[in-house]
């Protein structure tokens, strides 16, 4: 890991264990915010289903945040598309507005 001048040094507790990184101060926020998530979801895991094993609690953590994020990757394709005949409206609208001159 590249160390810059202006990195800091933080821990996060995640499922029980403290992980020291060396971070960007931008990065700080959305790490810890990031983590509170993730220990927020486990004790969610734990007490909805009978796991145990903090490994199968943190695999499923992972499960469902790439669930979220395949998901949200897929909505904005969706939103970003733009159907044909709709652009060929708006040129014929432009078109006869401009006829109308």
């Amino acid at each position: 890991m590249i160390v810059m001048s202006n990195s800091l040094k933080i821990k996060l507790n995640i499922a029980d264990r403290v992980y020291p990184l060396t971070v960007a101060p931008e990065q700080e926020e959305g790490l810890r915010k990031s983590a509170k998530k993730i220990e927020a979801m486990i004790k969610q895991l734990e007490q909805n289903y009978a796991v145990r094993d903090k490994q199968d609690v943190l695999a499923m953590c992972a499960l469902q945040y790439a669930t979220q994020l395949e998901q949200n990757n897929t909505n904005e394709k969706e939103s970003v598309r733009v159907n044909p005949s709709t652009i060929d409206q708006l040129n014929q609208m432009i078109e006869d507005h401009m006829n109308s001159f």
